[in-house]
């Protein structure tokens, strides 16, 4: 019955909802997503918004690493490869379609995320759908905040994070037959000390696994490519072929095509579903677009980079060529990279999954606390949170939570269409934040800062945004008295 339901939820209304609104987005937008492309690199590129400020809030980039850490997942491993086995290697044309798209929806929601962020007792941001929904829209609005954080920590602090402990586990154990009570155990303390010091401890683990992983996983398929470059414009035909029908069918033909690589795409990037504006809201930014710009970034990350290695693993080789009609999921990226490196390719395989997963969980983790805190930020209600998330991480990783998995997509569905309502009624305060930040672009102002005093709108934490303003003023400052 889950099944059925999730079918009808994500292969029918948000499918054509999520597509419909990130068009719209990138039209009403003007193109964010591709007028600012180089500019998500110059962000990065700026030392200032590498470290951290004088009150020790979290970068920019390193909100970026955490959101990268929580969509770049076994989606991008086991759901890229089903997309191509089910729907045929034009399933990739569309992920990378829905990638471009999604793009435009995730820097709405998180420039939001970020407009709207407010002060913790512990000095650090929160922010996110419930908190832009409640100060951007009203008190009468409050029951939707509800109803967000409660289906987001269902979702993801419950839901995925067994699920992810049972792929690390699983992970492991195949590539080095650890028993799986040994690493339940192992799993459950290692998280447990991670998200027990919070977003600043989760964000200082980010930053050494994510970019080993991501830079790891890169390097590896970027030496399959090497490896087989005379193959890569058939290959690239072969996608588009697939794509628009152009050939015999391979996988379900163009339906299929379109259908998997749709659905692989926005559960792999997470546009539009409210989870990354949680994670973009604990950044000190000089701007509130700004920090919408690098959370797009992500989303290229994941999608039209991670998720396309995955694809390129697959389809140069002769695994799935030679019809392994039974191997699907993590089996055939494994086999298909062992078929270029030998066993060790299998085992990275396998690594880059057990990487992806762990840091998913401590992202998920933080999701659900987030959404937790929204409620109550009592600390003896945050310890006793912490404590069921490393339980359920011991259980998950001993036993496969299929229904538990099927009820939280089914509930990260019912959270999308809570998040895209709202967004479609903040819209116009995120385009006045777009247009401002467009004007100083304009004006030849490197790095834009938001003036929150020249922003009548409501909700919007003037404090917070008065104290940034004039830290990065400070710093623009002496950075052009130093040059």
């Amino acid at each position: 019955m889950l099944g059925l339901i999730n079918d009808f939820l994500w292969s029918r209304i948000l499918v054509i909802i999520l597509i419909g609104l990130g068009v719209w987005f990138t039209v009403a937008s003007r193109f964010v997503q591709f007028r600012y492309f180089i500019r998500m690199f110059r962000i990065l590129g700026s030392g200032r918004l590498f470290t951290r400020n004088q009150d020790g809030h979290l970068s920019s980039f390193q909100a970026l690493i955490l959101s990268v850490a929580g969509r770049v997942g076994g989606g991008n491993i086991a759901g890229v490869a089903v997309a191509i086995t089910l729907g045929g290697p034009g399933a990739v044309f569309w992920m990378w379609i829905v990638g471009l798209i999604g793009m435009a929806t995730s820097f709405i929601e998180c420039t939001l995320g970020q407009a709207y962020k407010q002060a913790a007792p512990d000095g650090t941001y929160r922010g996110g759908p419930a908190f832009y929904i409640t100060y951007g829209l009203g008190e009468r609005w409050k029951w939707l905040s509800g109803t967000f954080s409660v289906l987001l920590l269902i979702t993801y602090a419950f839901g995925f994070n067994g699920a992810q402990s049972y792929a690390v586990s699983v992970s492991l154990h195949d590539a080095f037959g650890i028993p799986v009570i040994v690493l339940a155990i192992g799993l459950a303390a290692v998280v447990g000390v991670i998200i027990a010091g919070g977003i600043k401890r989760i964000a200082q683990i980010a930053d050494v696994l994510v970019p080993v992983m991501a830079l790891g996983y890169m390097a590896l398929a970027l030496v399959v490519l090497v490896m087989n470059f005379h193959a890569i414009p058939a290959a690239f035909l072969m996608i588009f072929k697939s794509a628009f029908g152009l050939e015999p069918a391979v996988g379900g033909g163009i339906g299929a095509a379109i259908a998997m690589g749709v659905r692989r795409g926005l559960f792999s990037n997470e546009a539009g579903l409210g989870s990354a504006p949680n994670i973009a809201a604990v950044a000190e930014v000089p701007h509130p677009a700004s920090q919408g710009i690098v959370q797009a970034f992500s989303v290229f990350i994941d999608t039209l980079v991670i998720c396309s290695c995955t694809a390129f693993i697959i389809l140069l080789g002769n695994v799935y060529q030679s019809g392994a009609g039974e191997m699907t999921g993590v089996a055939l990226a494994q086999e298909s990279m062992a078929s270029y490196l030998g066993e060790w390719g299998r085992i990275f395989v396998s690594l880059a999954m057990m990487l992806f997963g762990f840091t998913t969980i401590i992202y998920n983790s933080y999701l659900g606390e987030n959404s937790l805190v929204w409620f109550c930020s009592h600390r003896g209600i945050l310890v006793v949170y912490r404590v069921l998330v490393v339980i359920l991480c011991g259980w998950g990783a001993t036993s496969d939570l299929g229904t538990v998995f099927a009820f939280a997509d089914l509930t990260m569905g019912m959270l999308a269409l809570v998040n895209l309502f709202a967004l479609i009624l903040l819209i116009k305060p995120a385009l006045r934040l777009i247009r401002d930040y467009d004007r100083q672009v304009a004006g030849g102002i490197a790095e834009p800062v938001f003036d929150v005093a020249a922003f009548a709108q409501p909700g919007i934490n003037r404090e917070i945004w008065q104290k940034s303003t004039q830290q990065f003023k400070s710093i623009a400052t002496s950075t052009d008295k130093r040059t």
